[in-house]
């Protein structure tokens, strides 16, 4: 950085990080960190059988190529930065991975693929992976936090470049001066993603979580080779690129009254852990649909047998807060339009009564009866819940059936957000379900229990090879 020591707020940041030692955490940020690596292995795993991610991987796996860390899913071998490219772009193919309300996307997805290409490579022990993604997760999510994010803007592959900088740094000891360097250059490296992709189901959108890998593994290699960094680089693309005009007042009060807050970035660090405040998806769509299916989740409780006969509703109605609303395509042709749609998704869950990946696959997105009762499924904002957000995720449903019977109910707080938590338990079904459709229950048995004891496994190189992952 031109022989200049940059903002105390990257200094204080750069420090702590470096500092970090993983029995200073609280062991419930340990365990957190355990499931986030967990969850996007798996969802890695799965995601890289869709026929996109085969030939997409086709293109970087030609036969003369070599690396040392697992293509997850594929039986196959890259250089850390395809690794992390490849397997961050697989992650998110479910839609289906955690999310963090605070960040304002998807940190885990973004720091993982990285923090296990780099490990692999230098056959680190797994309690410096746990480490090193805690790491990631807790810089990019409060530098994220800090910034009143441009609403047309996809935060994915924007602050996960820093989250990935951040756990290579971590993974080859870097000290505090060059930490702020790979911060600074990995700000630099983000992308101009668009929210209206992923809206629109365009599988884009797959790829900006794999570039924050690829872009974080670039910014160690750009640090080592003595490439510099502007003084701050963080402030420069998040107060001015990334973060709304202060001139603009946004309609999601998520930051004080200015683009970036280099004070939020450093509130109570070491003290109030992010990933703590994560949200892990019991459904495989966009997390602002959650409120609403888990709403019909209750309604369908209330009637004979747990279901809801489709052909005896006359409409649904829901109010939420103003990010699902968005979401409010009655007709979707395509899988991945099917997860960003609230009347497609609360239909499939009716029909199919009960969450599970197939509501969400071509064969539900075929089905006559789903998409006809989707067009009797309405949402719109209630401008007081709006109010409300992220704080609390109010939504409440009416809904009306053809005999004249109306049930309501109403919920401030997404199941899966830390005040109404998903039970361990739950969090098993899931990754078992995900499971299967890439590993035997055995093996996926195995996993899971090593997983579960990451921070004690001595090489991730040779526990990823033992597992064949």
């Amino acid at each position: 950085m031109n022989g200049q020591t940059g903002p105390e707020y990257l200094q204080t940041l750069s420090r702590y990080l470096c500092e970090a030692k993983l029995e200073a955490f609280p062991s419930e940020v340990v365990d957190r960190g355990r499931w986030v690596v967990a969850d996007c292995l798996v969802l890695i795993a799965a995601g890289m059988q869709a026929d996109e991610m085969k030939r997409f991987a086709k293109t970087h796996l030609t036969p003369g190529s070599r690396g040392r860390a697992s293509v997850i899913g594929s039986a196959r071998k890259a250089n850390a930065m395809t690794a992390a490219l490849l397997n961050g772009t697989a992650g998110t193919w479910l839609e289906f991975v955690e999310d963090n309300l605070h960040a304002k996307g998807h940190p885990g997805i973004q720091v993982v693929p990285a923090a296990i290409a780099i490990a692999e490579e230098l056959e680190l022990p797994g309690r410096d992976l746990v480490l090193a993604v805690i790491a990631g997760y807790e810089a990019s999510s409060r530098i994220s936090r800090a910034t009143k994010m441009r609403f047309a803007l996809h935060p994915h592959g924007t602050f996960g470049t820093i989250g990935a900088a951040v756990a290579v740094a971590k993974l080859t000891g870097y000290g505090p001066e060059a930490m702020r360097r790979i911060i600074n250059i990995g700000a630099t490296l983000g992308l101009a993603t668009s929210r209206r992709a992923i809206i629109e189901g365009a599988t884009v959108g797959r790829v900006y979580s794999g570039m924050s890998g690829y872009m974080g593994v670039l910014a160690h290699q750009l640090v080592q080779a003595g490439f510099t960094s502007e003084i701050d680089g963080v402030r420069s693309v998040y107060g001015s690129i990334y973060g709304d005009d202060p001139s603009v007042i946004s309609r999601i009060p998520q930051a004080p009254n200015q683009s970036f807050d280099p004070d939020m970035v450093l509130a109570g660090l070491g003290e109030e852990f992010l990933i703590l405040k994560n949200f892990f998806k019991l459904h495989a769509c966009a997390r602002s649909i959650h409120p609403a299916l888990d709403l019909i989740g209750e309604v369908m409780a209330q009637r004979p047998g747990g279901r809801i006969d489709p052909d005896e509703v006359a409409r649904i109605a829901f109010r939420s807060y103003a990010s699902p609303a968005t979401l409010s395509a009655k007709t979707v042709t395509t899988t991945l339009a099917s997860k960003f749609s609230v009347p497609f998704a609360v239909a499939s869950l009716i029909v199919h009564g009960r969450r599970s990946l197939e509501n969400f696959e071509e064969e539900a997105v075929g089905n006559p009866v789903i998409q006809g009762l989707a067009q009797r499924v309405d949402i719109e904002e209630n401008p007081a819940y709006t109010a409300c957000f992220p704080h609390k995720q109010p939504c409440d449903v009416r809904v009306t059936f053809k005999d004249g019977a109306v049930v309501e109910a109403k919920a401030e707080y997404t199941k899966g957000e830390p005040q109404n938590p998903a039970t361990a338990a739950e969090l098993t079904e899931k990754f078992f379900e995900v499971a299967g459709k890439v590993w035997k229950r055995t093996k996926a048995d195995a996993v899971l229990d090593g997983l579960m004891g990451l921070d004690r496994i001595g090489n991730v190189r040779a526990f990823l090879a033992q597992h064949r992952i």
